[in-house]
């Protein structure tokens, strides 16, 4: 599993999020992890195909959820994630493939992102947990998201 697959993701994460939500995110340590889905978590899942295929994985709690749809929202207080929130945070993750997928082809990979899929339960997941590239986005005064990159072999 190669570390670079990951930092477009990176790279367009905290572009994106500065832009949309209006904060300058840090990264944390990049590792190797077991992918786990627990509840009251959300995962944001695209898939990549061409001459990388791979799942790529936005993991965030639904606390830190509500804080960046709000931001995404102008501010206004949301007590849940419904439809809307659904949504825009599914377009969040849309956003950052999208611009990774354009770094990727600057480097000559070539790849295709399938819509963004909004998980909010371990059992709609559709994959067995494996092991990840993994690094989180940590947001001061909102919390952490995780990119999570998991390579087809």
């Amino acid at each position: 599993m190669k570390a670079e697959y990951i930092n477009p993701f990176l790279e367009a994460a905290k572009s994106v999020i500065e832009q949309v939500i209006q904060i300058k995110p840090s990264a944390g340590q990049l590792g190797l992890k077991d992918v786990k889905f627990v509840e009251n978590y959300i995962w944001i899942q695209i898939g990549l195909n061409g001459q990388m295929n791979a799942d790529i994985v936005f993991g965030l709690s639904e606390s830190v959820a509500m804080k960046m749809i709000s931001a995404m929202m102008g501010g206004f207080s949301i007590s849940e994630i419904d439809e809307m929130g659904r949504s825009a945070i599914s377009e969040l993750g849309n956003m950052i493939s999208g611009n990774a997928s354009t770094m990727l082809s600057n480097q000559g990979v070539h790849v295709d992102i399938t819509p963004p899929k909004v998980i909010q339960s371990a059992a709609a997941a559709g994959f067995k947990a494996q092991q990840a590239l993994t690094v989180p986005l940590i947001m001061e005064g909102i919390g952490e998201l995780d990119i999570q990159v998991l390579v087809a072999s």
